[in-house]
């Protein structure tokens, strides 16, 4: 948020349950729902990664398949501009 490459990040507890290097874990983790600009997807990339203890991390983005321009335009308010 600092950084201002996020409007906003929504932080949800989570039971994950995958195989790492041929073992199964079961894991708590936090899943962060980061609300920005697609132009700030390698940025954001790249500080995740800075960031994360894990070697692979899930850095995905979906695209909003519709929303109210109002938030859209909140959205590009609030991250930094690319100039």
């Amino acid at each position: 948020m600092e950084a201002k490459l996020a409007a906003c990040v929504s932080l949800l507890p989570i039971h994950s349950i995958y195989t790492w290097q041929g073992e199964l874990h079961k894991e708590q983790e936090w899943q962060l729902l980061i609300k920005a600009d697609l132009a700030q997807f390698p940025a954001m990339e790249a500080k995740i990664k800075e960031l994360h203890s894990y070697e692979v991390s899930e850095i995905i983005a979906l695209p909003i398949v519709a929303s109210s321009q109002a938030y859209l335009q909140w959205i590009s308010q609030q991250v930094k501009s690319k100039e």
